[in-house]
């Protein structure tokens, strides 16, 4: 592990009821105070005091504010990956319904708490080692649809490595620019339209 990692690495996993519930609580309420206050004034005092919990018991769970901003974005990446993780048997499911699930996804993580995606993409860069946990987590995600696109029987591109790549940044950003919009499209036109597109795209037609 890099230095940037273990600066960013959380200390303990709870073990117990109690202990989850302390340490869901300070997630809980660093995401509020990150929106509230913005990451630099979000200091972890004020997560500690959010939280009702002592700075020492926010310090045995993460050693600063960049871990529990790290802890944040990988919940919210892993919930992106969801789809992709199911274990089910890809070929026996539509692959309109597979881009669906997808689609559908990655919206409602781009519209439940749009002020902390925000922060998520302003604040991530400057931290090296969050930034590089959200390449991993992209590349590990374009590698498994990568995989369902190999075996689904539905797809027609021929490589798809690169049709992977396409739709995964392509549905990131797109749903990221849309959703941010003032005159944003209702999620339900922009789950059919883009699940259209998409899976078009995939059959090769």
């Amino acid at each position: 592990m890099t230095p940037q990692q273990r600066r960013i690495a959380a200390r303990r996993r709870p073990r117990q009821v109690r202990a989850e519930l302390t340490r869901e609580r300070i997630l809980t309420a660093a995401a509020h105070v990150f929106t509230t206050y913005g990451y630099a004034a979000g200091t972890t005092n004020r997560i500690a005091e959010e939280a009702r919990c002592s700075i020492g018991s926010l310090y045995q769970y993460f050693p600063n504010k960049d871990a529990i901003l790290a802890e944040l974005l990988t919940r919210h990446l892993g919930q992106g990956a969801a789809p992709l993780t199911s274990g089910e048997d890809v070929g026996d499911q539509p692959l309109e319904e597979l881009v669906r699930a997808m689609v559908r996804t990655a919206i409602a993580n781009h519209r439940d708490d749009p002020r902390l995606l925000r922060l998520f993409m302003e604040e991530a860069p400057r931290a090296g080692a969050v930034m590089t946990k959200i390449e991993a987590y992209q590349r590990g995600r374009m590698l498994r649809f990568r995989d369902l696109l190999v075996r689904h029987p539905e797809v027609g591109v021929e490589d798809t490595e690169a049709a992977a790549q396409i739709v995964t940044t392509t549905l990131e950003l797109m749903v990221h620019a849309l959703s941010a919009a003032p005159d944003r499209i209702p999620a339900r036109r922009l789950e059919n339209e883009l699940t259209t597109m998409i899976t078009a795209y995939l059959r090769g037609r």
